[in-house]
């Protein structure tokens, strides 16, 4: 096997292995977003999420990971739609938001 054809299986299996991470981070952000909302009595609207963000980043043993960011619409009442946010580093969600609602709250006072 050449060193070209050697390169391209490794980018091949990299690229499939980072395919396959992002499905599940996707999934895991998406389980977090529900549970979330069924915690705060709120509804999870379109039983989505949206990635916005991908970087690196240390988790709390120091080691490198993928922090990514995923996007998700939650409602009070069905009739108003308020944007929600996971943030997943490697394999652990570190933050839900679901602030957004308190804060439209507080600025109508």
């Amino acid at each position: 096997m050449s060193f070209v054809e050697l390169l391209t299986v490794l980018m091949l299996g990299g690229i499939v292995w980072f395919w396959f991470d992002s499905l599940k981070a996707r999934e895991a952000g998406l389980e977090a977003a529900r549970r979330a909302c069924l915690r705060e009595g709120l509804q999870f609207l379109d039983e989505t999420v949206v990635g916005h963000g991908l970087t690196l980043a240390r988790d709390e043993h120091g080691h490198m990971v993928l922090r990514r960011g995923f996007d998700f619409e939650y409602s009070l009442t069905g009739n108003d739609r308020y944007r929600g946010a996971v943030v997943i580093e490697g394999r652990e969600v570190v933050l839900v938001d679901l602030t957004e609602h308190r804060a439209q709250v507080v600025s109508l006072f």
